[in-house]
């Protein structure tokens, strides 16, 4: 297939190579521009730092203070942002079930105790999931510290306005809610709604695909079985 590719670049090319490898043609398109912001944490012992994003871990490894961020144990999302936990310098990181925000919140309340100490949240200026306010209500302590700020993109890749014009891509890949309303929106600021109709739209979550289904009701949805990067490609391997 040719496939749309949203991921934002520092995502974007290690999938690429995974999906080419899987035989598939892919076009960049990334939808969310991310700076890293440098915001200062709290200076408190933390008992562990929650990365809830890969741009979450990439953000701390560019910080001033990255040596102090990186002393706890990072629970991380998923694969994605384990691994790029474990660059930034995290010597203790470990990989919450699920690939969503829950996951995260689950392995927290499964793992840890409010009387351990504080927890840091490396956000991004956007978020989901109501992180902060579920451990709150289980009586935990939790810092959020926005490291980086992630932007739409004004307009989609004249490749890409081409290939969905033409209708020679087969599919595109969509990551979070946010990406799906940003793509949606693009779509419709270049008129090409209609021509999108039998482009499949695959989603990494239910969430994800309800966003698409809200602003684009014509076109062909599929979802992961699973939020993680790993289900997606599953998905992609049986075609949707």
């Amino acid at each position: 297939m040719r496939l749309i590719v949203t991921r934002p670049a520092g995502d974007l090319e290690p999938l690429k190579a995974k999906l080419e490898a899987m035989g598939h043609a892919v076009l960049a398109a990334p939808l969310l521009g991310v700076a890293f912001t440098g915001a200062r944490a709290p200076d408190k012992p933390y008992q562990a730092v929650l990365v809830t994003s890969a741009n979450g871990a990439r953000a701390i490894a560019h910080h001033p203070e990255r040596r102090r961020l990186v002393a706890p144990a990072a629970i991380a999302v998923g694969p994605a942002s384990a691994q790029a936990a474990r660059e930034a310098g995290f010597a203790r990181v470990e990989e919450a079930a699920g690939g969503d925000v829950g996951g995260v919140i689950a392995h927290v309340i499964a793992t840890r105790s409010p009387s351990a100490g504080p927890l840091l949240y490396a956000s991004g200026d956007v978020t989901a999931g109501a992180l902060e306010e579920a451990l709150a209500a289980r009586g935990f302590d939790v810092d959020r510290a926005i490291l980086y700020a992630a932007r739409p993109v004004e307009s989609l890749p004249d490749e890409t306005l081409a290939a969905v014009r033409r209708g020679a891509a087969q599919g595109v890949l969509l990551y979070s809610p946010r990406t799906a309303a940003v793509w949606a929106g693009l779509l419709a600021a270049a008129n090409l709604r209609d021509e999108a109709r039998d482009l499949r739209h695959f989603c990494i979550s239910a969430n994800t695909a309800a966003a698409v289904h809200g602003a684009l009701p014509h076109v062909p949805v599929s979802v992961a079985s699973q939020a993680t990067e790993q289900a997606m490609l599953a998905l992609l391997a049986t075609g949707g």
